[in-house]
């Protein structure tokens, strides 16, 4: 069998039998290849992963079931996930920013910014026309003299001065309506429309850095995976460390769960936004997931 017959007949597998969202390993099996030469081989051909492949897939299926009004829970079976909440991470989609657009430092873009209140603390968060771009909590604490509106301020000001490094030539818009907008959809009711609406990420960072954040958003709510797993399933055992300093560089807060890796020992682990908001969040989300939010 050649290459591309190989590729054709994993295709084929992938989409035939994408209700039972069939591991790397099926899909390998399916062409008699070891699980690593087929990632391999698949990425070269397809231009991405089998992973990706089938998220996408299911994500295209996840649209047509909700535009015919199915339940969240019905359509979440009929895609062969575990429940609603996985049918919300399909619909979280990271681009990378382009070659051009980080040679051009966002000239001709406009990206709107405002500060917002979520359950965990206030946001700076900020969105170009392609996605989210960056999602920060602010003021973590008040320090000794200042008032917390004060710490608030200076925070929201130095993630706004550190918008304007990163696209030095774009167009930066005060438009809290949209930053609250952007935080009733990140943080909407399990079962609501919000909850289902589909949220394109817009993030800058190295190919290892995104492989990393794409790994995070395949970690389901209300589950961990330690340092060392997450190095395992990226195929890259040794590098712990370096996917540590990954997950911490992270630009958006909650859409890119760093807050559910946690240390081998299963100790919480540090956080970039406070070990306590890494705590509440994810006992947070094991509550939605029990219904009892």
């Amino acid at each position: 069998m050649s290459d591309y017959q190989r590729i054709a007949t994993a295709i084929r597998f992938i989409t035939e039998h994408a209700r039972q969202q069939p591991s790397l390993d099926d899909i390998a099996a399916a062409v008699n290849l070891s699980p690593f030469h087929f990632q391999r081989l698949f990425s070269q051909w397809a231009g991405t992963s089998p992973k990706r492949f089938l998220q996408v897939l299911t994500l295209e299926r996840g649209k047509f079931l909700l535009r015919q009004q199915l339940p969240l829970l019905e359509a979440a079976d009929e895609l062969g996930l575990s429940g609603s909440s996985r049918l919300h991470d399909h619909f979280v989609q990271l681009e990378a920013v382009t070659p051009g657009e980080y040679q051009r430092g966002g000239a001709g873009l406009a990206i709107r910014y405002g500060v917002a209140d979520t359950p965990f603390g206030p946001m700076f968060i900020a969105q170009t026309p392609r996605g989210l771009c960056r999602a920060v909590f602010i003021a973590a604490d008040s320090g000794l003299t200042d008032s917390l509106q004060t710490h608030k301020e200076r925070s929201a000001a130095e993630e706004l001065a550190a918008l304007q490094a990163e696209w030095p030539a774009a167009e930066l818009l005060e438009d809290r309506a949209a930053a609250q907008q952007l935080v009733a959809t990140l943080f909407a009711a399990r079962g609501s429309t919000s909850a289902t609406a589909p949220l394109s990420l817009h993030v800058r960072g190295t190919n290892f850095q995104l492989a990393v954040w794409r790994a995070l958003l395949t970690i389901p709510a209300g589950q961990a995976l330690s340092y060392g797993q997450l190095a395992a399933q990226l195929g890259q055992p040794t590098a712990a460390r370096a996917i540590g300093n990954a997950v911490g560089a992270n630009p958006v807060a909650f859409m890119i769960p760093c807050h559910r890796v946690i240390q081998q020992s299963g100790a919480l682990g540090g956080y970039r936004w406070g070990p306590l908001r890494k705590q509440m969040i994810q006992s947070w989300e094991r509550l939605r997931l029990s219904g009892d939010e």
